[in-house]
């Protein structure tokens, strides 16, 4: 009974170096860090790391912030930046917008006046005032 107690707690202690192994590697730009992940790439599954929470703190605290080392640190992403993109983006909304409502002032236009034709109304004579907007 003692031996394959003490056989759990190797394979057990086995596993758990794996698990951190594997929590490392995504920290140095190998993979994606999620429990899915890291117990994939530890050979483990998800359910070994939900029963040893001290394991899986370490899984959710990476997923939140993940570590910046080596290359990847060269693309942090600041404050002002984000500010940045995101007043590239309003601005980009406000331009689509008034392109948006010209388009639809010209459908408006152009489904009134196919309507107005095949309703077989006459041309009024005075059209050109009111486009002009002078009376007639």
């Amino acid at each position: 009974m003692k031996a394959a107690s003490d056989g759990r707690k190797a394979d057990s202690a086995r596993r758990r170096e794996r698990v951190i192994k594997a929590i490392n590697a995504p920290a140095q730009g190998t993979g994606r860090i999620s429990v899915s992940a890291i117990a994939r790439h530890a050979g483990v599954d998800r359910t070994f790391l939900y029963r040893h929470p001290d394991l899986l703190a370490p899984v959710h605290a990476a997923e939140i912030e993940p570590a910046q080392q080596g290359p990847v640190s060269s693309m942090t992403v600041s404050r002002a930046s984000l500010q940045a993109d995101l007043a590239h983006a309003q601005a980009r909304n406000t331009r689509f917008a008034a392109r948006i409502q010209l388009l639809e002032r010209r459908l408006s236009s152009e489904l009134g006046e196919q309507v107005w034709r095949e309703t077989g109304l006459e041309i009024p004579t005075d059209i050109d005032a009111l486009r002009a907007g002078s009376p007639a």
